[in-house]
């Protein structure tokens, strides 16, 4: 007893024509006999036809939908099978095509592009600032100088592949229950080739490459950051068969900086200050990028404080401009201090009515204290 058509594709009854389509080619391909060799799976494979040659046509499908296999016109449930030919398969060939040849008739010696290269360069911090150029070495393959490429021995020649005249490929047929099924390989005898070389160049072993290490010259622009990719165009491998060479990509490595920290565009640091700057105000140095800078330093600054330099960062890769630099003050406690130190702030604490040893109260808490706490990141 025949099953269900539907149960068969493994789809519902208001299944769409592009649902049937994809059930039936996941299937066509599980199947097939020249990929499963399990007993059953010629017989499935013959099912699965049988159901997808029905329900793939409008009106043979409706005819289903209404008489089942029981068709009153002679039964067309199985009937377009018997007549099934490899060589006149329809909409059958194309998916016979796409799983196991169509990507097999692409011409061996067309021209193709060359395979891409990726080069790592190392950079200072400075350097990914204002940009730099720079000439690096990058090991690669080239067209042999002596054969030109094609890997013969200059005067030899090169002669067309003898088993697939010069195709490339080689057709392997067989005989099957469904037809005369022609399979493509690629050939053994020149490799894809299409040609065949005698007698092999000295310099590259009929390769028709060798490895060289090729100078190039790099233009990094300014305010490139960490993992950026330099791409020069026709750097990378040598094409085939007469096409275009890839690319090269280059993927710079911003070295760390002793002192400055990058985030996007702005560059931000941390400057030492005494207490007393911190207290009575000072005007410090400060470096940038751009070199040494001044930068004041207000009266009663809390330790951590930032403050902004315009336009000192790094430059924006596209467009005008640059980030700001963000200067952090801390304030530095003095870990020795002379006798004449201690006592100096020890008066400082008395007339700042404080004691000590003893902290100050909540409602008359001292500059110095609120300091001190800040010290011990409270």
């Amino acid at each position: 007893m025949k099953r269900d058509y539907y149960e068969v594709l493994g789809v519902s009854k208001d299944a769409d024509t592009e649902e049937i389509k994809k059930a039936y080619r996941k299937l066509a391909r599980k199947y097939h006999p020249d990929v499963n060799k399990e007993a059953d799976a010629e017989a499935k494979f013959k099912e699965v036809k049988e159901a997808y040659d029905v329900l793939s046509d409008s009106q043979a499908r409706a005819q289903y939908d209404r008489f089942g296999h029981q068709d009153p016109n002679q039964g067309f449930g199985g009937g377009g099978f018997g007549g099934f030919d490899a060589n006149n398969m329809g909409g059958f060939g194309d998916i016979f095509d796409m799983f196991f040849g169509g990507g097999r008739r692409a011409n061996p010696n067309a021209p193709r592009k060359g395979s891409d290269l990726q080069f790592g360069l190392s950079i200072d911090f400075t350097e990914a600032v204002f940009g730099k150029e720079t000439d690096v070495e990058i090991p690669k393959e080239a067209e042999c100088d002596t054969c030109h490429g094609s890997g013969a021995k200059p005067g030899s020649g090169v002669e067309t592949c003898h088993t697939c005249k010069g195709t490339g490929q080689q057709e392997v047929a067989a005989n099957t229950p469904f037809g005369r099924i022609v399979n493509r390989r690629v050939c053994p005898t020149c490799e894809g080739k299409g040609k065949v070389v005698k007698e092999k160049c000295t310099s590259c072993k009929g390769a028709g490459r060798v490895k060289i290490r090729r100078k190039i010259h790099l233009n990094i622009p300014a305010g490139v950051d960490d993992g950026a990719q330099l791409r020069v165009s026709g750097e990378g491998e040598p094409g085939f068969n007469g096409g275009p060479p890839g690319d090269l990509y280059v993927v710079l490595r911003v070295k760390a900086h002793e002192f400055f920290e990058r985030e996007g565009n702005d560059i931000y640091c941390e400057v030492p200050i005494t207490f007393a700057q911190a207290a009575l105000g000072d005007e410090i140095e400060v470096p940038t990028v751009d070199g040494r800078v001044k930068l004041k330093i207000p009266a009663g600054t809390q330790s951590e404080t930032f403050f902004r330099l315009r336009g000192k960062g790094v430059p924006f890769l596209r467009g005008n401009g640059r980030g700001d630099q963000h200067v952090k003050a801390r304030v530095v406690t003095p870990k020795k201090l002379t006798d004449r130190q201690k006592e100096l702030l020890r008066e400082f604490a008395e007339l700042s009515g404080e004691s000590p040893g003893h902290p100050a109260s909540e409602d008359n808490e001292s500059f110095f204290e609120r300091m001190k706490r800040a010290f011990r990141g409270e």
